[in-house]
């Protein structure tokens, strides 16, 4: 049985690592740097890098700040925010990421994936979906009462729905999935287990589940009810409410596979 994976995910902006609820009302959690060396110490299984405002300012994610944080760290390392090209990808893979994750672009030209997954290998592409549940927008009539894809840091929506999507990307040639719950996201109330269950359920590449996470058990419960490969987290992590020695303790004692 494969571990199950702990994933702190740093949202930057200006080289900063912020934090904010539903995306938005955002507030300094530290330096980008200094985190990602910390949770690497604390035995992280990997580290998820955002640089938040990329897409919408349509700026480059900052190459020079990848480097920093590579040479810190011995750990997994995917990097996101703004990448719409094979020289974006290029260029963070050289800084030092191993992982890329893309959003806005994969819903803009879904062929992206395809052209990503040919040229440098379905282990290094990871789309990242946000999601939020649409009972009703006037824009999308037909989407009513569905989880609906959200682009541009969660501020576009779009009419495309969360699970279909997830299929897509896939059979596109994406190795991971990153499934953002809007709903949930910075709530501390947990994580959105039925869509993350329906999607785990029906892809056969991982599924990272993230958005809502406020507790230990959170963790557990989006491991076995929501059959999600990884869990990520950032405030809970930032001003150390949960540290991670302790919640990959508390894990293997409730029976989860986890690399101590």
């Amino acid at each position: 049985m494969l571990t199950k994976r702990i994933i702190p995910c740093l949202d930057v902006k200006d080289g900063r690592t912020v934090k904010g609820v539903n995306f938005v009302n955002l507030r300094d959690a530290g330096d980008a740097v200094e985190l990602g060396a910390l949770y690497a110490a604390q035995g992280a299984d990997e580290l998820v890098f955002l640089d938040i405002t990329a897409t919408v300012e349509g700026r480059k994610t900052f190459a020079e700040l990848v480097k920093r944080v590579a040479h810190t760290i011995n750990i997994p390392f995917t990097v996101g925010g703004g990448i719409s090209s094979i020289a974006d990808v290029s260029a963070l893979l050289h800084a030092g990421a191993d992982k890329v994750s893309i959003n806005s672009a994969a819903v803009q030209n879904p062929d992206l994936i395809n052209e990503l997954a040919l040229e440098f290998g379905s282990q290094c592409i990871v789309v990242a979906i946000d999601s939020r549940y649409v009972p009703h927008i006037e824009d999308f009539p037909d989407a009513g009462g569905d989880h609906l894809v959200h682009t541009h840091g969660g501020r576009t929506p779009t009419a495309i729905r969360t699970i279909p999507w997830a299929k897509e990307v896939e059979n596109r040639g994406a190795g991971e999935i990153l499934l953002t719950s809007m709903d949930t996201d910075g709530t501390k109330n947990g994580f959105a287990l039925e869509l993350t269950a329906t999607i785990s359920g029906a892809a056969n590449i991982p599924v990272i589940a993230s958005g809502g996470a406020g507790s230990m058990a959170h963790f557990q419960e989006v491991f076995t009810t929501g059959k999600a490969d990884a869990g990520l987290a950032a405030s809970i992590f930032h001003f150390r409410e949960i540290d991670i020695p302790d919640l990959k303790q508390y894990l293997h004692e409730q029976g989860l596979p986890m690399r101590l």
